[in-house]
């Protein structure tokens, strides 16, 4: 197992090389990579804490087996039971300090092209500084004048960056489906296997969506109420069968011979997965029975009985949403998704077809030099050529992304009672925002089929 070892030496603190603090057993890794695996640990250490803040069942844990807590938080000056480290005021706070890290970072590393400057060195290395200088953010903005003030303020800018977030994984959602179908496309003219395979994959995804439209209006419609849900699981199913066909209209594939039923597959059935996470995050509505009883509808019937212990629950759902959350900004700081993001792709005749097409090495693989003699994990320096994405940018999605996370952890506009163990409760806002991005993803991915229509004098690929 792979375990960071205990070492006496600053150079390998605030050296270029982080993951050489590991054992000889694991296996090489590049110098960027590590890069971005240390700046996404120190982003996963902060919305842990973001989320014990959150958590009355900690706060109350910490109440009860910690000794001398009381004095504790009055030394700190914390308030007389940490009041001050706990709540969506606390959690805005930590947050903050981390988007200004990460900001900071994005305004240092503006315009880098050479990974031998000064200040691509800095963006490599000297993390137990850039620790240090996280933790100081995170504390210092607890000691902000006017809080009152501050949080209104900071509430907005949480929002807006959290929605641009938002924007940013369903352009790299859509970009993942056309570049999923051109890879495979590519291999197509080669091998017929490569047919059998859209085809089989196209057939899965289509499978998938219309089961789970059926699921949903079984489950969660009911012949007496539930209009809302009858209607946005109707329309969403009508958009997927829109693209679908239009993805498939002559006029598209006369100037885009690449598109195809497979993107469309892959949008309708994330369509699906927002509706049925719209739908779940929904308010539940009760109507009076033959007996004058209040009952629940508009969830499914077999949940209500349910006795389900909700601390394991929302702990495994905050994982997998988080864990989304740090896929898209590793994903969106590669060189092909980054240029995508400004509308540039790469050319058809490029293409490698390959079953893993989304693991394309970003580095270069002649230019290898490696680290054995310091008794620790092997290091490929893969940017002795250049940079192989762009660090500004890959800053500023961190920067988004933790915008997004104080706004996901404390309920976006549902802040004052937010707490983690009901993290998946029913919210309205919640709910509207799920779906109205459900709706841009389908108007994104509906704009890249129609935009060479529109303006027949630009060139496009996807």
């Amino acid at each position: 197992t792979c375990v960071f070892c205990l070492t006496f030496q600053l150079a390998c603190c605030c050296g270029t090389a982080a993951c050489s603090l590991c054992c000889k057993c694991c296996p090489k890794i590049k110098q960027s990579t590590s890069t971005r695996f240390m700046y996404a640990l120190y982003f996963i250490l902060v919305t842990i804490i973001c989320c014990v803040m959150m958590s009355t069942t900690v706060a109350n844990e910490m109440k009860t087996h910690i000794p001398f807590y009381k004095q504790m938080c009055k030394g700190i000056q914390a308030g007389e039971m940490c009041e001050k480290l706990v709540g969506y005021s606390a959690v805005y706070k930590v947050c903050f300090g981390m988007a200004c890290f990460f900001f900071l970072f994005f305004l240092f590393t503006i315009k880098i092209n050479s990974s031998k400057s000064c200040r691509a060195y800095i963006h490599n290395g000297f993390w137990l500084i850039k620790l240090i200088l996280l933790a100081a953010m995170c504390s210092g903005a607890f000691f902000i004048p006017d809080q009152d003030t501050f949080l209104n303020a900071w509430r907005y800018v949480g929002a807006t960056g959290g929605f641009l977030f938002i924007a940013i994984q369903l352009i790299l959602l859509v970009e993942f489906a056309h570049k999923w179908n051109k890879n495979w496309t590519a291999g197509a003219n080669h091998k017929q296997m490569w047919n059998g395979l859209l085809a089989l994959v196209t057939l899965t995804l289509y499978s998938v969506a219309v089961a789970a439209l059926v699921l949903m209006a079984l489950f969660y419609t009911h012949s007496e109420g539930c209009m809302y849900n009858k209607v946005l699981i109707g329309v969403n199913g009508g958009l997927c069968l829109f693209v679908s066909l239009v993805a498939i209209s002559p006029c598209v594939q006369n100037r885009q011979p690449h598109s195809g039923l497979l993107q469309s597959g892959v949008i309708s059935c994330y369509v699906m997965y927002l509706t049925f996470s719209a739908l779940s995050s929904k308010p539940p509505e009760t109507i009076l029975d033959e007996n004058n009883q209040n009952i629940t509808i508009c969830v499914p019937e077999f949940s209500q009985g349910l006795h389900r212990d909700e601390n394991l629950v929302t702990a495994l759902g905050t994982t997998i949403l988080f864990g989304c959350i740090l896929y898209s900004c590793l994903t969106s700081t590669t060189r092909a998704s980054s240029e995508a993001l400004r509308g540039i792709y790469a050319a058809p005749e490029t293409e490698v077809a390959r079953c893993c097409f989304c693991c394309l090495p970003d580095g270069d693989a002649d230019a290898e030099e490696h680290i054995g003699k310091r008794g620790g994990q092997t290091v490929i320096y893969d940017e002795k050529k250049g940079t192989v994405y762009s660090y500004a940018f890959f800053h500023f999605v961190f920067f988004l992304a933790s915008l997004y996370v104080m706004m996901t952890v404390t309920h976006w506009f549902h802040y004052e009672s937010a707490q983690i163990e009901k993290f998946f409760t029913g919210t309205w806002s919640i709910f509207w925002i799920k779906m109205v991005s459900c709706w841009v993803c389908v108007c994104l991915y509906l704009w890249t089929l129609i935009a060479p229509l529109c303006c027949p004098t630009r060139e496009f690929s996807v």
